[in-house]
């Protein structure tokens, strides 16, 4: 190695380390600056890996005998109606295969248990309330909705019904006594049997028997008329007085119906979508209440057979499937039917609404706001061969059908002069009770109460003054007749007494059994 080597060493070790230099700011950051690109790569990976990792269903790789599930050992009561709501949103109900739970009867409460012993509102499931989306709307797409404690039946709830403040003054006791004649003379099976409701006499006085029975095909819709009445009330398969009765009354309605096409009893002659739709207004009005997917499965059946049974761009009539005919009297059940199951949820074709209020704009005369039953301003069939017998100046049941089932399709019926000629009309043919029965019509009746309470003002204040004199001073009070009314009227000797006694107590319940919708003018 030659000296110039030498030097070189010692030159090369005679310079710093570079942890002897006294490095400025300015060295510090070009450094930084230099590396940055290589960080800013790294976070990015780091956050890729991040995100991956946080995708992964790491539940997927759990081990599921590890999961402990903890349960109640407490049975819950075997009320088959005690089920939760469905889901808010309606769905379009399948047939089930597999075998329906056995029905039980609701347990037997005290008949005599006071309005005050009823549950309030506050102290009730979620699955009894349903307040509706048009509450205190004046033109509500259902009667009844809006105004009163818990939408379109609140008024007959709880224990809040108020005779007095409805106009009802004076009737209480003639609705009590129509609710034990019916109670009494309710079957076994849990049916009220049209033409034997006889053998079920002698409870209130002993060997005392009722006359009057009305014919065998009519079992079903006289058996909705009286569930109706005790809905109306308030009664339902979890509370009040006659809790029991409704029980036993939906259980044979649902044995009564056919599995494939949904209807309620027989295709018998003329009267079976009477019959069905009656019954079937009640079971929707009865799953409302319940909740129950039993009763779900049979009102949405029954609902299915109502629509298949619509002539197509028209109404109902008899037949099904149908014909071509409609009539004023069937549709007006069919509507109201269809009301009933919308307001619970349940699947219906509104394209019904849209025909059914077609054809009574068809069949009311502008000039007169009459509706007619099968033509523009004709009489009620009472008079069309059937029961010759009776005037035909006796009433307006058609008119009075037709302008209750605009209200229930959401027509704003205080806006339409047609209804007001209809209701002035109907003024003029006030209750008025006939020994004879050659003026009595229960029917119409029962549909001008409930078409007039919602218009309210001085037209309801007349025909509630005539029709309170008409039944309670005409309701039977001896022996086992008594809470019922003879059957002396254009159709008693179809439905009989059973049918005569039903239609009075629904009329009794128009003060509570549905909030007014308009109110009084």
């Amino acid at each position: 190695m030659t000296q110039e080597d030498f030097s070189n060493i010692h030159i090369e070790s005679s310079l710093p380390k570079h942890w002897e230099v006294e490095r400025t700011f300015n060295d510090v950051l070009y450094d930084w600056m230099a590396s940055a690109p290589w960080l800013a790569i790294s976070a990015a990976g780091h956050g890729i890996i991040l995100l991956i990792m946080w995708m992964i269903p790491w539940e997927l790789f759990e081990d599921p005998k590890a999961k402990i599930i903890q349960a109640s050992v407490e049975q819950a009561p075997e009320d088959p109606f005690e089920d939760p709501p469905p889901p808010e949103e309606p769905e379009e109900i399948e047939k089930e295969v597999t075998e329906e739970p056995v029905l039980k009867d609701a347990e037997i409460s005290d008949h005599n248990e006071t309005d005050d012993d009823q549950p309030t509102e506050e102290s009730m499931g979620e699955d009894d309330l349903s307040d509706s989306p048009f509450e205190g709307k004046g033109d509500n797409g259902v009667i009844g909705i809006g105004g009163g404690a818990g939408g379109k039946y609140g008024g007959r709830r709880g224990g809040h019904r108020n005779l007095k403040a409805g106009g009802g003054s004076g009737t209480e006791q003639a609705l009590k006594d129509g609710l034990e004649w019916l109670k009494w003379h309710q079957s076994e099976d849990g049916s009220w049997d049209s033409d034997g409701f006889m053998a079920n006499c002698g409870h209130v006085q002993a060997g005392s028997t009722c006359d009057s029975p009305g014919e065998p095909t009519h079992d079903v819709g006289m058996t909705g008329l009286a569930l109706l009445a005790f809905l109306g009330d308030g009664n339902t398969t979890r509370e009040g007085p006659y809790k029991e009765q409704v029980a036993k009354a939906i259980k044979w309605m649902k044995d009564q119906q056919d599995a494939d096409s949904g209807i309620y009893g027989e295709k018998v002659g003329h009267s079976f979508m009477y019959n069905h739709s009656i019954a079937t207004l009640a079971m929707c009005e009865s799953y409302y209440f319940s909740r129950s997917p039993l009763l779900k499965r049979s009102a949405q059946d029954a609902i299915n057979f109502i629509s298949r049974a619509r002539n197509p761009y028209g109404a109902w009539r008899y037949d099904s499937p149908p014909t071509g005919e409609n009539d004023t009297s069937v549709t007006g059940w069919c509507v109201f039917a269809m009301a009933s199951a919308q307001e619970g949820g349940l699947t219906i074709d509104t394209e019904g609404f849209v025909g059914a209020a077609q054809f009574i704009d068809d069949m009311t005369d502008p000039a007169t706001g009459r509706t007619g039953y099968d033509s523009i301003g004709s009489a009620s069939s009472r008079v069309n061969g059937l029961n010759d017998q009776y005037p035909t100046n006796t009433g307006e049941a058609m008119t009075a059908v037709a302008i209750l089932s605009r209200v229930f399709m959401g027509q704003d019926v205080a806006k339409l002069p047609i209804v007001d000629k209809g209701a002035d009309l109907m003024k003029a043919h006030l209750p008025e009770w006939d020994p004879d029965g050659l003026k009595n019509d229960m029917y119409y009746w029962y549909y001008g109460s409930y078409a007039l309470f919602q218009l309210g003002g001085p037209r309801w204040d007349a025909w509630n003054k005539s029709a309170k004199k008409a039944l309670v001073d005409n309701q039977r009070k001896d022996g086992d007749f008594k809470g019922s009314w003879d059957p002396k009227d254009a159709w008693g000797h179809a439905g009989g007494r059973v049918y005569m006694t039903a239609l009075a107590v629904l009329c009794l319940e128009v003060y509570f059994r549905y909030a007014r919708v308009i109110g009084g003018r």
